[in-house]
């Protein structure tokens, strides 16, 4: 019933051409990615707790209140990062109305559909994470939640792009996407040991708490050499990748691809490296948020290219003499 109420809805608008479909999922990408940053911009301003409380800003109030305990810069940073929710919501919205509204496949409502629903998970871990006086762990499932939804949005951009009567096409063997997959779950354990570098530094999100915000009791040089290997690991399966895939062959769209994950990963080394030496300023770690969104889409975007759906041929005309009389 809810389908059908919602296709109804869709079709009071334009049809939407594949080229408009690709935008908006790609702004979907987008404004995944920058609430990742901004939510990075947030903590180390240590405007964490600029809005104690949530889903008010204050008791009482939706919106920032003069309050002496709590500076007015913090309360701005927060607020907006928290408007800036609707911005996500509206872009996945539109997706979400753009896919139905030209009855694309299920794979990509079921992907359109994600967008909205992990927009509301991410604003009740956000307001767990305000409530628990912003634990470390809290923060690192955020973030986590957040590149999650950053690589579920960019397989929806490059599976909008594919043509629903298409046939599904391998473009590798088998063990460059085992290899490829390799590569996802290094980039998933080097995220997580980057979030808890960020528990264990010195940005803890809010410097104004009545009481210091409890941070990951483990020496920060262990787990930031631990990050750091774990990035070479998965910069060394990336190379072992491209090796691979130039011996078996690959296409214009997995090589484009390819070589942007590994420049990313290499700018998010340099960058790493020169948090470590200048003691992690606060401007670096928002680039380096937005350097792991970049990796993750574009590593979820080469995953993609390894599939995709070729359109189906078109039926040749019977020859007129192999027509019976």
């Amino acid at each position: 019933m809810l389908s059908r109420a919602f296709q109804r809805l869709a079709d009071l608008f334009p049809m939407p051409s594949m080229r408009v479909q690709r935008l908006i999922a790609f702004l979907v990408v987008l404004t995944q990615a920058g609430i990742s940053v901004t939510g990075a911009v947030v903590r180390v301003t240590a405007s964490g707790l600029g809005c104690p409380t949530w889903p008010q800003c204050f008791p009482g109030s939706f919106v920032p209140t003069a309050v002496a305990e709590v500076p007015v810069l913090h309360q701005v940073v927060e607020f907006s990062n928290r408007m800036l929710t609707f911005v996500v919501t509206l872009a996945a919205a539109a997706i979400v109305l753009a896919v139905t509204r030209a009855r694309r496949r299920r794979e990509v409502l079921v992907y359109a559909w994600l967008m909205p629903g992990g927009t509301v998970l991410q604003a009740v871990i956000g307001g767990i994470t305000v409530r628990a006086g912003l634990l470390w762990w809290t923060v690192a499932v955020h973030l986590l939640a957040s590149m999650l939804m950053v690589w579920l949005a960019a397989l929806l951009w490059v599976k909008v792009g594919q043509p629903d009567d298409g046939i599904d096409t391998v473009q590798v063997p088998k063990p460059m996407r085992l290899l490829t997959a390799l590569c996802g779950v290094a980039l998933t354990a080097t995220l997580i040991a980057g979030t808890l570098v960020t528990g264990a530094g010195p940005h803890a999100g809010d410097k104004s708490a009545a009481k210091p915000v409890e941070r990951l009791q483990v020496e920060i040089t262990t787990l930031v050499h631990l990050h750091a290997e774990l990035l070479v690991a998965y910069l060394a399966l990336l190379v072992g990748l491209a090796c691979g895939l130039a011996a078996v062959g690959m296409n214009k769209t997995i090589y484009t691809r390819l070589v942007v994950v590994i420049a990313l990963v290499l700018g998010q080394a340099a960058i790493g490296i020169v948090q470590y030496f200048t003691h992690v300023p606060a401007v670096l770690v928002a680039f380096h948020v937005g350097g792991a969104a970049a990796c993750t889409a574009a590593t979820a975007a080469l995953w993609g290219a390894l599939r995709t759906r070729e359109p189906l041929p078109a039926s040749s005309p019977t020859p007129v003499d192999s027509v019976t009389a």
